[in-house]
């Protein structure tokens, strides 16, 4: 399988490719009948139509690789997730926080209930951050 390292364009994915990579990444190739059924159990009814228009979609932009060796074609994913979500996340934090990961990590731990388990394993985080620099 091509894995292609780059976000996909300057805008990325959608957020309904987003959703089909997401059950990708996390299952590996599939047929479009499990990605629908997958879909539809994380959320609204999304019909098998849509769902395989969008991969025939994504496959023309060489989002998705396709094995049509049996009857039922197999997708598989071409983006790598790392690069993808680090892609996005980047794209948010610019525009919601002007590129400021501070202000974001301030907005996320003062409004959240962060757990005293949590904070330790924040804190080994950024213990290891410092000593890796």
């Amino acid at each position: 399988m091509k894995e292609n390292n780059k976000a996909h364009n300057l805008s990325g994915p959608t957020k309904a490719q987003l959703e089909i990579l997401q059950v990708l990444w996390n299952s590996g190739p599939a047929t479009v009948r499990f990605v629908n059924d997958q879909l539809n159990s994380q959320k609204e009814a999304t019909s098998y139509t849509s769902t395989l228009k969008l991969m025939q979609i994504m496959h023309e932009k060489q989002m998705l690789t396709r094995d049509e060796t049996s009857m039922t074609h197999i997708y598989s994913t071409t983006l790598k997730e790392q690069t993808i979500k680090q892609h996005e996340l980047k794209k948010f934090v610019d525009t919601m926080y002007n590129g400021s990961a501070k202000n974001l990590m301030m907005e996320l731990l003062g409004h959240a209930k962060t757990t005293k388990k949590e904070w330790q394993t924040i804190q080994e985080l950024l213990n290891k951050m410092e000593n890796d620099k």
